[in-house]
């Protein structure tokens, strides 16, 4: 566990060396292993679940630095919206047709929150996650800024943006984990058949699901020491 010390002053420069030190420093490789993939269906025998093969969405996970500490921003999904509605995300959806995931991330970056992409440099990548219901492969981007960016929430699909600092994501009190298992699918290497779920409660909400998977790995990335 970490202790505060370690928590301070989690810059954008303490980000991109260790995204650097990790291999996913700059643009997103054309190809990325299956063994690269986060999430509980890389660890499912699914009887009748969705299989995703390839990279189908595409997120953008955008920092920026404000007194010393790097934040992300969020978004709260719209409770009219079809599915993960009322869920906290970052801006993004699927690709469309010859598009990579960054071009789709940036994209729907523009249309959820109006973000302006002219100030926006990319500058790395998480490992893709599976979604455990629907079988998407999602690339999370990440991107810099280099202040508070001024957006606006598109009302159709988005309810509230917000931001969190890289310290307040790594305190062990906002984090829990719980397991989960669904009986049709048989979970490798698990004694009861179950997965971990993480959650954030962080702003008075609930970050869970896929994404919490990238922040968990983000954060992972940035505070655990690189293999040599």
């Amino acid at each position: 566990m970490l202790s505060e010390a370690d928590r301070q002053g989690i810059g954008l420069g303490r980000v991109l060396d260790a995204l650097a030190a990790r291999g996913h420093a700059g643009p997103v490789p054309a190809s990325i292993g299956s063994d690269r993939v986060l999430g509980p269906l890389m660890l499912v025998i699914a009887t009748d679940a969705p299989a995703a093969r390839f990279v189908n969405a595409g997120v953008l996970a955008v920092l920026f630095e404000e007194d010393g500490e790097a934040r992300l921003i969020f978004t709260r999904r719209s409770s009219s919206l079809r599915s993960h509605r009322g869920e906290v995300s970052f801006p993004g959806g699927r690709l469309d047709p010859g598009e990579d995931a960054s071009a789709a991330a940036l994209r729907e970056a523009y249309e959820e929150v109006a973000l302006d992409l002219g100030h926006v440099t990319v500058v790395g990548w998480i490992p893709p996650v599976v979604t455990m219901v629907s079988g998407s492969l999602i690339l999370p981007v990440l991107a810099t800024v280099p202040s508070r960016p001024q957006l606006v929430a598109s009302p159709d699909e988005v309810e509230r943006i917000f931001d969190v600092s890289l310290r307040e994501l790594a305190d062990p009190a906002v984090f829990h984990e719980e397991r989960w298992s669904f009986p049709d699918r048989e979970i490798v290497s698990s004694e009861d058949n179950s997965f971990a779920v993480w959650f954030f409660e962080v702003e008075g909400e609930i970050i869970w699901g896929a994404t919490a998977r990238m922040v968990h790995e983000l954060l992972s990335m940035v505070l655990v020491p690189a293999p040599n």
